[in-house]
């Protein structure tokens, strides 16, 4: 049949199951906006209140869903605000598919009103970046991208379509999308048989989680796993929720901010098993002195993760899924209690506390998963309050914490729960936000209004840039440079202002309370939450330093 670019690209999006689109509209991309107006009860958009709230949408909608999130904008200023959100996809291998129009192909390079080269800004931050010139060839192109997309280490894909080139027409055969099966790397029998060999002579293993696990869906087999090899269990921050924090052998977050149990055990381990992490700075410290006592097995699906940023002592290239499905057929189950009894001491002599006398960050945490019975999708901004959700809710389920955790984004929480809370409509989708965070993505609160989203917004509000003060606390002789925001915005009343509810609240038992009413309300909330300027994370370890030196207050007052 024939059909214009515009009618081709709506079409394309129903082949891949898209329901929801986030995104605002322009000039270059209304002909798909009038087309998109024509499919309104088959596809769903929602008109966020700037394109970055529309790519964390996308993004937050994907993390939850497990599908491609699909977002949409204009030429120039629309195109160039979704950067920061297809970033932030990029450097948490999130399945976005991002879909900006431009000028007309003859006006490309001559400097237009709104023209930019959009796809040569976004090649960096990209699995793969299109610009589509001829409508012949629009159709194949979408589909390439969402395989792109969706294949091997997941990851944001960007189409650029000239006006005139979603006017022109040609022809268009519908194809089925059919079940989609992965594309994975060959899995090597000597590998499996060498890392069974390294597993079985280990007196001392340890289990590190990264997102691979969450974004190849190995939770099961990650538990039979853990279960044979009897060892204790560490994560990364975008690893939370493949292991369940509730098991016995959990040991909570590894690194900067991570439990002094983690970070000893790792550093005594005689093995440590790495599944789909990628030995981010934060988790690391000093390169030199991490898990120098160990032998290290990485497991991964992208083989430029090898010896990047930790020199390995072997490797299993492949889907995590797929490779601990293997390993648990051939390896023999071990014993190591004296180790995790070890391990287990270190828990008990190292909690994880905080002052109980006041309305603090981990408190309001903690009381979120006691009314939510930890079944809530929580997302966070980035900070102090992001460590303490981080630290605090015992997450037993993949893809129930959404954060940025490579780009450390700020203003990509609410946008996100947006599109989480659209995509898992019947799932309780908490927000818990810096008062810094707040500032930059708040007008997406007239977005949940609007489309009656009915986010819970926790804004942990200190007053202050809460992380960057820690380390200039620390690490810069107290000088508080540009992180105060002591000021007289309200943001209980700005909530009402734009329609949604809005509460400050001071103390435990106003929070309980709040939050308790929120849980009952089927509206988009804001509670703004009085919290201590100088209350900080615990533990820390110093930028650079070896993860064996985490602190904490008990430690400061020494």
């Amino acid at each position: 049949m024939q059909l214009n670019g515009s009618e081709i690209v709506i079409e394309c999006l129903k082949e891949q199951g898209v329901d929801t689109v986030f995104g605002y509209p322009g000039g270059a991309i209304l002909n798909v906006y009038d087309e998109l107006y024509k499919h309104r009860d088959e596809i769903r958009h929602i008109l966020t209140s700037h394109e970055q709230g529309a790519a964390h949408a996308a993004d937050g909608y994907a993390r939850a869903t497990g599908k491609v999130g699909v977002c949409l904008a204009t030429s120039g200023p629309g195109a160039t605000n979704l950067v920061t959100g297809i970033a932030t996809a990029y450097m948490d291998s999130i399945p976005i598919v991002a879909i900006t129009c431009n000028v007309g192909v003859s006006l490309l390079g001559k400097d237009s009103f709104q023209e930019i080269d959009i796809t040569g800004i976004t090649m960096p931050i990209t699995k793969y970046s299109f610009i589509v010139k001829d409508v012949t060839r629009l159709a194949d192109t979408i589909r390439k991208a969402f395989r792109i997309a969706r294949t091997g280490r997941p990851g944001p894909v960007l189409i650029d379509i000239p006006k005139d080139v979603t006017a022109a027409v040609t022809e268009y055969e519908r194809q089925e999308l059919g079940k989609y099966v992965p594309e994975h790397p060959h899995i090597g029998e000597r590998e499996i048989a060498d890392a069974i060999a390294m597993m079985e002579a280990a007196e001392r293993p340890f289990v590190f989680v990264g997102g691979g696990a969450v974004l190849s869906g190995a939770s099961r087999e990650l538990r039979e796993f853990v279960d044979k090899l009897d060892a204790p269990v560490t994560d990364s921050l975008m690893g939370k929720g493949a292991f369940p924090g509730t098991d016995p052998r959990y040991t909570g977050m590894l690194g900067m901010h991570g439990t002094k149990a983690s970070n000893y055990g790792v550093s005594e381990c005689d093995l440590l098993v790495v599944l789909g992490a990628r030995f981010s700075d934060r988790v690391t410290g000093n390169t030199e002195t991490f898990a120098k006592n160990a032998k290290i097995l990485q497991i991964d699906i992208d083989p430029a993760e090898i010896n990047k940023n930790i020199i390995v002592s072997a490797e299993i290239i492949g889907d995590l899924k797929e490779v601990l499905h293997i390993l648990n057929r051939n390896l023999k189950p071990q014993d190591h209690h004296e180790w995790i009894e070890k391990v287990e001491s270190y828990k008990e002599k190292y909690p994880l506390k905080y002052h109980h006398d006041v309305l603090t960050g981990p408190f309001i945490v903690e009381e979120i998963y006691r009314q939510t019975d930890g079944d809530a999708l929580v997302v966070t901004e980035v900070g102090q309050h992001q460590m303490w959700a981080a630290q605090y809710y015992k997450y037993t389920q993949p893809r129930t914490l959404l954060t940025s955790g490579g780009l450390g984004t700020m203003g990509y929480g609410l946008g996100a729960a947006m599109g989480a809370k659209t995509g898992c409509p019947e799932k309780t989708v908490v927000n818990i936000a810096g008062d810094g965070c707040f500032r930059m993505n708040m007008n997406e609160i007239a977005t949940a209004v609007r489309h009656n989203i009915p986010v819970i917004e926790v804004v942990v509000n200190n007053h202050v840039l809460g992380m960057v003060r820690q380390w200039q606390d620390l690490f810069y002789d107290e000088r508080y440079s540009a992180t105060v925001l002591r000021d007289a915005v309200d943001f209980a009343k700005l909530a009402e202002a734009m329609g949604a509810v809005g509460i400050h609240v001071e103390t435990q038992e106003e929070f309980k309370k709040a939050f308790e009413d929120a849980l009952k309300w089927n509206r988009p909330i804001v509670i703004d939450c009085q919290i201590g300027s100088d209350d900080k994370v615990w533990p820390m370890v110093a930028p650079g330093a070896d993860i064996r030196e985490a602190f904490d207050e008990d430690d400061m007052k020494k």
